[in-house]
This record gives structure tokens, C-alpha cells and sequence, in this order.
């Protein structure tokens, strides 16, 4: 990696950072802390999702027009007035505006970013670029959410105060960091529409391509990212038996997997077709799901059921870690020149909806219908194998696999043309 790479990847990990060393103590905070109770709590945390919502369009737009580093600082100093705001709110209405704040930053850092690796990585090392993001992150959530647990006082308001501090300080630190970064030109390809540049849904809309990935997109987090903290919980614990400890173990279990395998996967990866690799996660995703239904379904021992969850945890980073390498790189070659900024907030936009309806359906079917949550997610992860290949037939060859391509290029989302002269 370059000196450029090296910095991005900094700001993808203490992002990443700041989101566990937060949210997850949220509603703690704002409901026995500050004494605002459940409802208010759980009116920050739909906050944090509709900010999002609201932000991301417009963030593809700013991206597009004014680069991706400059929309990055105005995300990490939004964000970073609204933590320090939050620790220091102690009115629901100020509470909320503050988690606003926070959330809409948060969310426009993920496209900002990824679209700063697209423009300082080529197609042969894209993925690999991808992949040390994914690990990253999951990384600083792991280590933000240990400290930031370790931090808090639920009987003292001012341990999360400091722990809302520090998570300010650490995006102003960031900003100074990411403010070094010396951005490449974006590279310009002969025969370029002009009308390219320009943010246009419309445009991206009209793209088949980008419209089956982003439906195969929320499938995919809707069926697994979507059900981690709410749904396949719920039905651990009701349908399975399984302690809050043996929850907090597969999830471990999750985050090893994913640090374990993410680098191993790469090979594999880089030298199949993007599409059957998707395809494969569907298949692997599917098996977890029948792994969970013995463990809750098949009448098995409280060990043997608490080993089958543990493993379907397992098995849905497996899924992660071969997704991380491939989707976010196939959503950067589906892009036209200088679009790349619009197709990662057009992504984010998906995923961020996957993820907000994703606990609101899985949750309470998992706590009651357990034999039917287990049907539908299993059927759902079917699909993302029949969603992939179809998409593989809307892909060039060089999108689909593009160390099949050697020096050629990906431009106007689909047309292979050769590098233009220096």
C-alpha cells in the first residue's frame, strides 16, 4: 500500500471505531442515564437510521461534485459535534438532534471512504484494498465496544460523558490525519460522456447492472447483517435455549472467522468469477440457516444446540469474508468515470435500508414463528444464489472477473477499453 492507502485505512478503522465504542451503550445512556426512558431511547436509535436515510442521497451528489476527501471532513466534523453534543444533552430534544448529527456523519463517512480507495487503487489490487477495509472495521467495532465497555459507569452520567469526548476527539485527530491525504486525479478515459460526471440518479437508474446489484445488495444484508443483533438472537434465545453469554460467544466466533479467513479467501477469490463467488455465499448462508434450525428445531441437546448456533455464526463471516473482497470493488467497475462517489452512496442507501427493515420483520417473527423464520431466511439465502448468477449475465468479463482482463480497464459501467495515453 502507498502512503495514501495506508492513511484511508486508518480513517476506515477508527470509524469503525467510534461506531462500537458508542452506539452500542446508546440506549443505556439515554434511558437509565439520563433518566429519559425506553421510548426516547429507541426514538435515538431510528434516528440514527432516517439521518441516514436522508443524508446518503445527497451525500452521492457532494462526492461527485466536490471529491470524496472534502465531503469526509464535513462528515468526521459533523459527527464529532454531535458526540460531544450528546454526552453533554440532557433533554430528549437535544438528545436527538445530537444523535441526528452523529448518525448522518457516521453514514456518509462509509461511501466517502470507499470511494477515496476506488481512486487510489487500480482494478489488480481493488479487492485487496476492499478486503483490508472489511477486516479493519470489524476490527475497530471489536475494540471500540471492549474499551468503551470498559469505560462506562451506568450510576456515574460522567463515564459517558468522557466516552463521548473521546470519540469527538478522535474524529478532530482524524480529520488532521485524513487532511494530509494528497488525492489522485480521477482518471479520465477518452470517449467519456461529459454528462458522466454528473450525479444523476437517473442515470444510475438506467443502469441495469447497478439496479440487480442493488436489489441482490439488500437481499443479501437483509438476510444476514439484518438479523445479527435482533432476529437470530431472539430465536437463540427463545426457540434454542441459548444464554446471553453463548450470544456474546458467537459473535466472537463471527469476528475470528472473518479476521481469520478474510486474507486466506483472497486467492480464492480473485481468481473466480465475482458472480459465483456471491453465488457460493448464498449457498453457505443457506447451510447456517439449517444449522440454526437443528439447533433450535431439531430437538438436540443443550450442547449439541448451543455448538450449531455457535457455528452458524461461523458460518454467516465465512459468507462476510468472501463478500468483503467482491461486492464493494464490483459496485466501483459498474461505475462510470467519475460516478463512483454516486454508486457507493447508492449502495450505502440500500444497505442501510436492509438494515433498518431487516430487525423490524426478522425480530418478531423470530421470537414466535421459529420453524417459519427459519424457512424464509433459508429461502432468502437461495435467492442471493439465484439473484448472483443472473447478474453475472448482466456483467462484461471484465467485470465479473477482472483478473481475467490483464491491463484492460473497466469505463462507462460496461464498455472495455484500453488505457488511455499518459
Amino acid at each position: 500500500m502507498g502512503a495514501e492507502m495506508r492513511r484511508i485505512h486508518v480513517g476506515n478503522a477508527l470509524s469503525a471505531f467510534g461506531l462500537g465504542f458508542t452506539v452500542p451503550y446508546l440506549y443505556v445512556y439515554v434511558a437509565q442515564v439520563r433518566g429519559l426512558g425506553p421510548m426516547t431511547a429507541g426514538m435515538v436509535l431510528a434516528v440514527f437510521a432516517v439521518a441516514a436515510l436522508i443524508v446518503l442521497p445527497l451525500a452521492g451528489r457532494a462526492i461527485v461534485r466536490r471529491g470524496a476527501l472534502p465531503v469526509l471532513l464535513a462528515a468526521l466534523l459533523t459527527a464529532a459535534i454531535g458526540s460531544l453534543s450528546l454526552g453533554l444533552s440532557a433533554s430528549a430534544a437535544t438528545v436527538l438532534l445530537s444523535a441526528a448529527a452523529l448518525g448522518a456523519g457516521q453514514a456518509v463517512m462509509q461511501p466517502a471512504l470507499a470511494t477515496m480507495i476506488v481512486d487510489c487503487s487500480g482494478p489488480e489490487t481493488r479487492s485487496r484494498a476492499f478486503a483490508m477495509q472489511f477486516f479493519l472495521q470489524n476490527l475497530g467495532l471489536g475494540v471500540g465496544g471492549l474499551i468503551g465497555g470498559h469505560l462506562v459507569d451506568p450510576t456515574k452520567a460522567g463515564s459517558f460523558t468522557l466516552l463521548f469526548a473521546i470519540e469527538a476527539v478522535m474524529f478532530l485527530l482524524l480529520v488532521v490525519v485524513m487532511s494530509t491525504v494528497r488525492m489522485p486525479r480521477s482518471p479520465r478515459i477518452d470517449g467519456t460522456p461529459a454528462q458522466s460526471a454528473k450525479g444523476s440518479w437517473k442515470q444510475l437508474l438506467g443502469n441495469r447492472a447497478m439496479v440487480q446489484l442493488c436489489v441482490l445488495g439488500f437481499v443479501l444484508f437483509f438476510a444476514c447483517y439484518g438479523q445479527f443483533e435482533s432476529g437470530l438472537s431472539a430465536y437463540g434465545v427463545e426457540a434454542a435455549g441459548i444464554s446471553t453469554s453463548t450470544l456474546g460467544t458467537a459473535l466472537a466466533a463471527n469476528t475470528l472467522v472473518i479476521v481469520v479467513a478474510q486474507f486466506a479467501v483472497l486467492r480464492f477469490v480473485e481468481r473466480r468469477k465475482r458472480s459465483r463467488v456471491i453465488a457460493s455465499v448464498g449457498l453457505i448462508w443457506a447451510v447456517a440457516w439449517a444449522v440454526a434450525g437443528y439447533a433450535g428445531l431439531g430437538g438436540a441437546s443443550q450442547e449439541m444446540a448451543t455448538a450449531a448456533f455457535v457455528s452458524t455464526y461461523a458460518l454467516f463471516g465465512l459468507g462476510e469474508a468472501l463478500l468483503s473482497p467482491t461486492l464493494a470493488p464490483l459496485v466501483a467497475d459498474l461505475a462510470p468515470t467519475g460516478m463512483a462517489g454516486q454508486y457507493n452512496s447508492a449502495f450505502a442507501l440500500v444497505k442501510q435500508l436492509a438494515l433498518a427493515v431487516g430487525p423490524a420483520v426478522g425480530g418478531p417473527m423470530a421470537a414466535s414463528l421459529h420453524a417459519p423464520y427459519i424457512v424464509v431466511f433459508l429461502l432468502f439465502s437461495l435467492g442471493i444464489t439465484v439473484l448472483a448468477l443472473r447478474l453475472g449475465r448482466r456483467l462484461t468479463a471484465v467485470q465479473d472477473q477482472p483478473s481475467a482482463a490483464g491491463s484492460r480497464v473497466v469505463a462507462q459501467g460496461g464498455t472495455e477499453q484500453a488505457p488511455a495515453p499518459a
